[in-house]
């Protein structure tokens, strides 16, 4: 069973170089992502240095038709499928299942739900870091004693932009009103309860992007 050293082997190199959100989202609010790209540009060679293989396997794909604001047809498709990881040395593997969710105008979405598939299984399965950490002599941590803070001296701090950037992304996501009330709601909720009125700002702006996309009063 060497597929696991392959994997572990994969995700060794990927912890020292990672792989940054790079990419700007320019519908609605926008914010920071790590396209399809990305990832097989940067795991495509490790992938055949360590002879690792990723094989999908569709299991599932729905379709639905929709109507923009501007009464303009857009599909959106779902794909559940597996990918076997599987090791070229001795055809060991170990099979990964996720879904992807996309949506186009023309004949594109099931190729962008399939890309957005690996990519998810990719990222979960060799828990690539949106930064590399591959030098020890770059970070001298300053030690200080435990303490417990005095309550009065905790401060309610902005969300990273990582957190909003997923929050964002999970808002702009929703394929209906029940996901897109579900996501709002808990982005407002943790963004209220840090006080971060900048970020609820961007939440807002997006779910009404969003609301007016789906047809939605």
């Amino acid at each position: 069973m060497k597929v696991y050293q392959a994997i572990n082997k994969v995700q060794a190199e990927l912890a020292k170089i990672g792989i940054t959100k790079s990419r700007t989202n320019q519908q609605g609010a926008t914010y920071k992502f790590r396209g399809i790209d990305d990832i097989f540009n940067t795991i495509s060679p490790l992938l055949a240095e360590h002879g690792l293989c990723i094989l999908p396997r569709v299991l599932a794909r729905e379709c639905v038709e929709r109507i923009t604001s501007k009464g303009s047809a857009i599909f959106y498709v779902t794909v559940e499928v597996e990918f076997d990881f599987v090791c070229a040395e001795d055809g060991s593997k170990h099979t990964v299942k996720t879904f992807g969710e996309a949506m186009d105008m023309s004949d594109k979405a099931t190729n962008k739900a399939m890309s957005a598939a690996y990519k998810y299984a990719a990222l979960q399965a060799f828990a690539i870091p949106t930064e590399g950490d591959n030098d020890a002599d770059a970070h001298t941590p300053e030690v200080s004693a435990r303490t417990a803070p005095a309550a009065a001296s905790i401060k309610k701090s902005p969300l990273t932009e990582n957190q909003v950037a997923d929050f964002l992304a999970a808002i702009d996501s929703a394929a209906d009103e029940l996901e897109l009330t579900a996501a709002y709601k808990a982005a407002y909720r943790v963004a209220q309860g840090q006080g971060d009125q900048a970020a609820i700002v961007k939440f807002t702006t997006t779910k009404d992007a969003k609301k007016a996309e789906l047809g939605i009063e």
